[in-house]
């Protein structure tokens, strides 16, 4: 990083640690579940040279980000309720970088437009059935739309679709 952007630098590193730790830890998930089923030695290392299981593709490297999105989400709000702007700014200026490396989030009236659809589909009547809709719903909008934004807007549907 030649143009001294510090910043980018170091949310760009923890990024790559963070794939590289999901990496190690299935790995090791797989190792301890291969152990676990009283696999030998030279099984273990058959397994794990054919399946490769630290390899990630792109959707496993998807969700890492997401979830690196999502724990300087987490922060900025801890950060605001500690009154700590500055803290907040930095959060927010990494999770801009992360975000210009996720797929682009959907609109708003796109988003309402699916959850519209889905309560239709499913006859949801009231907040009881958001059981029945959000699972449709995330999958429909998976990397694109922040499951709590969707939590948002179906509770409010299914509030509005109560019988009063």
């Amino acid at each position: 990083m030649k143009s001294g952007d510090t910043l980018r630098r170091d949310t760009l590193r923890f990024l790559l640690a963070a794939i590289q730790r999901e990496g190690v830890d299935r790995l090791q998930s797989t190792l301890e579940r291969l152990n676990a089923e009283g696999k030998d030695e030279k099984s273990r290392q058959a397994y794990v040279a054919e399946h490769r299981p630290a390899d990630l593709d792109d959707a496993a490297v998807l969700d890492v980000l997401q979830k690196q999105a999502k724990m300087r989400r987490d922060s900025i709000d801890a950060f605001r309720k500690g009154d700590r702007p500055e803290l907040a700014a930095k959060e927010e200026k990494e999770l801009a970088i992360i975000q210009s490396y996720l797929p682009a989030q959907m609109s708003d009236a796109d988003l309402r437009a699916i959850v519209e659809r889905v309560v239709g589909e499913t006859g949801a009547s009231g907040p009881r059935d958001m059981g029945k809709v959000m699972p449709k719903v995330l999958a429909e909008t998976r990397d694109r739309a922040d499951g709590k934004k969707v939590a948002g807007l179906v509770a409010a549907m299914l509030k509005e679709k109560t019988p009063s």
